[in-house]
């Protein structure tokens, strides 16, 4: 990827990211994309692909904010060759099925895996207290393992931990890549399970 495509990207997102509403905390918004933008510079994909996925997750995050508003708090998205991966939690299964349809009207998206869990409000307080656990030192670990493990193409990778249910989607080189990667994140303290929707793809 050249230097002056990475600055534009860059640029575009943030310019995005001006006109997408804050209010919400939830994991859409086009900052996050920011520092895939920053990885995408050394993945083995076209400037094209890579600012297709960005697109997505641009129109995506407002199109659900509009559709949902404060229902989308605690739902997170990730895009990887067009394929977009729902993750986080909501308190019925028609907010669920309404974030995967929305997601699935978005221009150019391919497929959607909707893994996000429906969780009653009193079952998310009950379960907050007694199996507390840290998504964010989950997915920083995850992260560090991988780029310190050698061998796993980490920038191929993306991944959410909700409640210690790791949600994987992305692309390895090999298969030898795939089952050390999976082996990695299953042997991360506080990680309940792990689902994995990455492909298999060699380098051309």
């Amino acid at each position: 990827m050249s230097h002056r495509f990475l600055i534009a990207t860059i640029c575009a997102t943030l310019l995005l990211a001006a006109h997408v509403p804050t209010a919400t905390a939830l994991d859409l918004n086009p900052l996050t994309a920011l520092k895939s933008v920053v990885e995408a510079a050394v993945e083995d994909r076209t400037a094209d692909d890579i600012a297709s996925d960005l697109a997505i997750k641009g129109k995506l995050t407002a199109n659900v904010i509009d559709k949902m508003g404060s229902d989308v708090i605690s739902i997170g998205a990730d895009v990887y060759e067009q394929v977009v991966m729902l993750t986080g939690t909501v308190e019925t299964g028609k907010q669920k099925t309404q974030a995967g349809r929305l997601a699935k009207d978005v221009e150019n998206v391919k497929n959607v895996y909707n893994e996000i869990l429906v969780i009653k409000a009193i079952d998310k307080e009950k379960g907050s207290v007694e199996n507390y656990v840290d998504d964010s030192v989950i997915e920083t670990k995850i992260n560090a393992q991988l780029l310190d493990a050698g061998g796993v193409s980490v920038t191929n990778y993306r991944y959410r931990s909700v409640g210690g249910r790791v949600f994987l989607l992305g692309r390895a080189l090999s298969n030898a890549e795939l089952k050390k990667a999976l082996g990695i994140v299953k042997g991360i303290d506080g990680v309940k399970s792990v689902k994995s929707r990455i492909f298999v793809r060699a380098k051309k």
